[in-house]
């Protein structure tokens, strides 16, 4: 029986961490961003803000592609 990858496990848990911090903050940045939007900063905010509603959903593929090889193994080419 193929025994858990706790290292990658690991790994895994702590990529979720940053992706939820990334899924607060993205729209928490373009929320920010558009309530000022005569702000110096408007566009630097509202840019910001997207790279990390986009940053948010690449973590959250690449975190559970982590923890589905932690638990399962890794895919063969077969």
């Amino acid at each position: 029986m193929k025994r858990t990858n706790k290292e990658l496990l690991v790994k895994g848990m702590k990529s979720f961490g940053y992706t939820v911090l990334a899924m607060f903050m993205g729209p928490f940045l373009i929320y920010e961003a558009f309530k000022n939007e005569g702000h110096p900063f408007y566009w630097p905010v509202l840019i910001l803000g997207f790279i990390c509603a986009i940053l948010a959903i690449y973590l959250g593929f690449r975190s559970v592609s982590i923890v589905m090889e932690a638990i399962f193994g890794k895919k063969s080419k077969n």
